[in-house]
């Protein structure tokens, strides 16, 4: 019985693994029509998920006619690093109502590149996205 209060202090003098940094891509990305805006955060152990926070009218409207919501819908899910530095997971096209997987690649500082391919390499388009200045 003794074992028990040794490995309960042990385990609360041990100190706690700190978390990794987080990504140079968390922040909040606009779409090159400054049409929408999302913000990217950790979403997960190690992963990074984009999520809208803004669009305008017609965005709204275009993903609205098939029933659905753009604002609070996540993009990016689940995005994990690979060991080339490209984080790799799943887009989800609002107005298709479809996910296909993707890649994020950070180009300097306030430029994100996204890329998604319907098949493997095949059918693949690229978005980029601009940092908001001043937002987090």
């Amino acid at each position: 019985m003794r074992l028990l209060p040794l490995l309960a202090a042990a385990l609360i003098a041990t100190p706690a693994a700190s978390a990794p940094p987080a990504p140079k891509w968390q922040g909040v990305w606009k779409n090159a029509a400054n049409s929408v805006h999302i913000r990217t955060a950790p979403c997960g152990r190690g992963a990074m998920c984009g999520t809208v926070v803004w669009a305008n009218a017609k965005a709204k409207a275009d993903v609205a006619e098939r029933g659905g919501r753009l604002v609070g819908a996540q993009l990016f899910r689940n995005f994990e690093q690979g060991p080339d530095g490209v984080w790799e997971g799943e887009v989800y096209v609002p107005d298709l109502d479809r996910s296909f997987s993707g890649t994020i690649t950070l180009q300097g500082a306030n430029t994100l590149v996204g890329e998604g391919c319907l098949f493997g390499r095949l059918g693949c388009k690229q978005q980029v996205w601009t940092r908001v200045a001043g937002r987090k």
